[in-house]
């Protein structure tokens, strides 16, 4: 389910193009998780265009392009939930922000954190270079490792594993 402002549900059901293309009625989940509108179009004899439209980045646009920068060109969600197109919950980020907010692909399960033979090394990557964190005997503590040098280098834009507060503790 969409979560929309009401002036954006508004405009969007008001605005010429995509009302005539029944955007909000159209929309669909993406592999990504995002809401977003496809329409197909024949372009010449058998070729056919695919128009792809992603509603946080339409929204994003419209209504927060004084937040684009040339730097911060990408267009997230705050609370990570990617059909939550609320205003307050978009915001423009680098694509280093968006990059660690990704999730992990370890198969560890913890960001920065993979198995060597009996042990786990902790490893954080630095303005594109890999840094090693160290040895450790369980993921835990490599993940705790990971964090707080993630903490150290990036404060609250860093990419954090989830721990139980014994194990690391978010620095206030």
């Amino acid at each position: 389910m969409v979560k929309l402002d009401v002036h954006v549900h508004q405009w969007l059901t008001d605005h010429d193009e995509y009302s005539k293309d029944h955007l909000l009625e159209n929309l669909r989940l993406h592999s990504s998780g995002c809401a977003v509108f496809q329409k197909t179009s024949k372009v010449n004899k058998g070729e056919y265009k695919t128009k792809t439209l992603y509603l946080h980045k339409i929204v994003a646009e419209h209504f927060l392009s004084e937040y684009k920068t040339d730097k911060k060109t990408l267009v997230g969600t705050k609370n990570g939930d990617k059909l939550d197109c609320r205003l307050e919950n978009l915001v423009y980020r680098s694509r280093s922000d968006a990059s660690r907010m990704r999730k992990t692909t370890s198969q560890t399960g913890y960001t920065g954190v993979y198995k060597e033979n009996h042990r786990f090394r902790a490893v954080i990557s630095v303005h594109g270079k890999s840094m090693h964190l160290g040895m450790f005997d369980n993921p835990e503590a490599a993940a705790a490792a990971y964090n707080q040098k993630s903490w150290e280098i990036y404060g609250e834009k860093g990419k954090f594993n989830k721990l139980s507060e014994s194990i690391w503790k978010k620095p206030s």
